[in-house]
């Protein structure tokens, strides 16, 4: 069932969270709503829950308006940050739960329930309670719960958040397997990049209560509508400089970078930012107009790579992503080399991209 939010608003009082939300998330697709805390990704997605009154706008489920609807009669299941099991219940008795209360039959109920334990391979730990679980186990009851339902909608509320690191690398796999067994439309929020591109369909990069951009996981990193995307997305972060553009190329200090073709109606002279991702950049041997010339400050092992520090000016330093076997000294004069299919252009007024390809990656909404 695909989800659409027209003109969505949200205020408390005269603070306003959110900020004319127009969005289609298709049926079975997954969907991140990412960006940093304070943004609103929350709160949109308890208003599709019917958690949230909204102020003004419409949302549809399947082309049906459920803004009166009670979360109850919406079809959806849910998934906190917090685990929220019953302590005093066994595992079986927080599957079924949901179910019982919807007067399931206790058969059907069993039968759910053995389903799905099986899938989140629990099924070992049905007759325990929730403080005799690790961390990972009481994700994946709290999962089992929603999804014993059969919700036309999955909402997720950053549910990797208390995880450690190496058990959330796994949990993302799994998530995106559970999605695909559910065979609904999964609505998930969360502040982490990383989440969001690896297991996305579809990815609402959002700021200030407003939609910057949406698309696929490569539209928003190859493609970023605005300054603030290409700085939120990709690690290590996107370089940026400021300068202005003059026949083809950006005039920064003594260099004349090169360019790629942009959008019709670029003034010439106009004050521009670009952005380089570092695994863009190469160091060279000899200065070009195509090169900054910078000292080493940093050098940093990534494992198979090395994040090198070039500074290049009193207030200015890059990143450049290289091989771990290149050898660099603290101190080193080195030149840094860009190419203008890797560069991205944006308006320092406006902050919109100017490449010429802008539109390709703006909101679809």
């Amino acid at each position: 069932m695909d989800v659409k939010l027209q003109g969505i608003n949200k205020s408390f009082g005269n603070v306003s969270i959110l900020e004319d939300v127009n969005l289609l998330f298709p049926s079975r697709k997954f969907v991140t709503l990412l960006g940093p805390s304070g943004c609103g990704k929350t709160t949109l997605l308890r208003m599709i829950a019917g958690l949230e009154e909204v102020s003004a706008g419409t949302i549809l489920f399947g082309g049906r308006e459920v803004n009166k609807l009670a979360p109850r009669d919406r079809n959806i299941a849910m998934v906190f940050q917090s685990y929220a099991l019953y302590p005093q219940m066994t595992v079986r008795r927080n599957l079924g739960y949901g179910l019982r209360v919807r007067k399931t039959p206790p058969a059907e109920i069993d039968d759910a329930v053995e389903r799905v334990a099986r899938i989140l391979e629990i099924d070992h730990l049905l007759d325990r309670k929730p403080a005799q679980l690790s961390g990972g186990q009481r994700q994946r009851v709290a999962l089992g719960r929603a999804m014993v339902r059969k919700p036309d909608i999955f909402l997720m509320d950053e549910p990797l958040s208390n995880l450690d690191a190496k058990l959330r690398v796994t949990m993302r796999g799994e998530l995106r397997r559970f999605h695909l067994d559910l065979n609904a439309t999964t609505v998930y929020v969360t502040h982490d990049q990383l989440e969001a591109m690896t297991m996305s369909d579809l990815i609402a990069v959002m700021h200030k209560g407003r939609v910057q951009q949406f698309g696929t996981p490569e539209d928003v990193y190859s493609r970023p509508a605005n300054l603030f995307v290409a700085g939120f997305i990709g690690s290590p972060p996107m370089n940026f400089l400021d300068g202005a553009i003059d026949l083809g190329r950006f005039k920064v200090r003594e260099a004349a970078l090169p360019l790629p073709p942009l959008a019709s109606g670029v003034a010439p002279g106009l004050d521009a930012v670009i952005g380089v991702r570092p695994q863009d950049l190469s160091l060279v041997d000899t200065a070009g107009s195509d090169a900054l010339t910078g000292k080493v400050s940093l050098v940093e092992l990534l494992g198979s790579e090395k994040l090198i520090e070039v500074q290049v000016s009193d207030r200015k330093r890059i990143s450049v992503q290289v091989h771990a076997a290149t050898q660099v000294a603290l101190g080193e004069k080195v030149h840094v080399r860009f190419s203008a299919q890797s560069t991205h252009v944006f308006d320092k007024r406006t902050e919109q991209s100017l490449l010429a390809e802008a539109a390709i990656g703006e909101a679809r909404q």
